[in-house]
């Protein structure tokens, strides 16, 4: 991970910025949303596929849903975003905040519990989204394996980690997060980017057997999704469903983003 020097991290990072910029023309934008350089884009309502019955367990049966429409951010949340909210607040730094890598502004902010992520989002009248409101999002209308349709990942599409899970690979320009407007060519039909990839992002919803609310062993854990940098292919899909402590605070692997409901 160390041989990527400044200066090639920096190149990435600009050009990286040029294609996501010129891609997000094209992106449904409900509007400029609450969060600075972070709009809102439009997912409507309508019946999409949830679930899949070919894949573990838990993220079975596939099931058609009736989704109402919402908005949700267009990238995750970024360190200068988190930083905003924390001088406007007074609440806690994320854990990285400040790391050579992973605190950099532009990249997602990593390191925040659930229930900072969670009052981040209230605090710009927004909310976490839910499993589905997630994988609606991520996979389209038709149960698409990952956001850009049915393609395997790639280096052009996704920031993914090494083929056994779990450690980072900077074959794909970066050896830990990237630029929250990374990877333009791997992003949604409405134009959301790094849905998968980059790093996990937590939902609204309790773990369960595939059942929006629920708990595990006695213990209530919520729901990541998405994968991350240092995730392996198994991890890397729309449907992919980790239950996680929502105290935890310390995964430089974990991030958010929000949305608005009921437009």
């Amino acid at each position: 991970m160390a041989s990527l020097s400044v200066v090639s991290i920096s190149n990435l990072r600009v050009a990286a910025a040029v294609v996501a910029i010129t891609f997000a023309a094209g992106s449904a934008v409900a509007d400029d949303g609450p969060i600075t350089s972070n709009p809102l884009v439009d997912i409507p309502a309508g019946t999409f596929v949830f679930g899949r019955d070919n894949g573990p367990d838990n993220e079975r049966p596939r099931q058609l849903v009736l989704g109402h429409a919402f908005a949700i951010n267009r990238t995750e949340i970024t360190n200068r975003q988190y930083q905003d909210f924390v001088a406007a607040t007074g609440h806690r730094p994320a854990f990285y905040a400040g790391h050579p890598l992973l605190g950099l502004d532009d990249h997602p902010v990593v390191g925040v519990s659930w229930a900072d992520a969670d009052v981040f989002c209230r605090h710009y009248g927004l909310t976490l989204p839910s499993e589905q409101q997630y994988e609606r999002a991520a996979r389209g209308t038709e149960g698409q394996a990952f956001p850009w349709g049915m393609a395997p990942a790639d280096d052009r599409r996704v920031n993914a980690g090494a083929t056994i899970c779990c450690s980072g690979d900077a074959s794909d320009g970066y050896p830990m997060t990237a630029p929250a407007i990374s990877f333009a060519a791997g992003a949604s039909g409405e134009g959301v980017l790094n849905l998968i990839g980059n790093v996990w992002e937590w939902t609204s919803d309790l773990y369960a057997h595939h059942e929006p609310k629920g708990a595990m062993g006695g213990r209530s854990y919520r729901v990541l999704r998405g994968g991350a940098w240092n995730s392996d292919p198994a991890h890397l899909t729309t449907t992919y469903r980790l239950a996680y402590d929502p105290s935890f605070r310390f995964s430089a692997n974990g991030g958010f983003r929000c949305v608005r409901s009921g437009r």
